[in-house]
């Protein structure tokens, strides 16, 4: 719904949020790898994001659906890839195996 008569309630989509406590809890995650890479990297044409991280994403080696943190490690992706792996019909994370990676293990076997 557009908000054209009143203002927006962040603060209350804020608490809302907060109460989806894991969906909360997985983005503070991701957002605390990007904050990490981008504060060691090299950033530049002064954007405030790290170079190798332009049009990338940061990929958790552990997916954060799985129980993974940032202390198993984040490497970075392009997009694609970090997107692309197997899903069931609700969209949750089937396979940690990309469909990339399948079609290399088939191809050399």
């Amino acid at each position: 719904m557009a908000y054209t008569k009143k203002k927006r309630p962040y603060k209350k989509e804020y608490q809302q949020q907060k109460a989806r406590k894991s969906e909360h809890e997985r983005r503070m995650e991701r957002q605390r790898a990007r904050r990490k890479i981008d504060k060691t990297g090299k950033d530049a044409n002064g954007n405030g994001k790290a170079d190798k991280r332009e049009g990338k994403d940061v990929s958790h080696r552990k997916a954060l659906s799985k129980g993974g943190k940032n202390k198993h490690g984040v490497t970075i992706q392009s997009k694609s890839k970090n997107r692309s792996f197997k899903r069931n019909s609700s969209k949750k994370l089937v396979s940690e195996t990309s469909t990339r990676e399948r079609k290399k293990k088939t191809k050399k076997t």
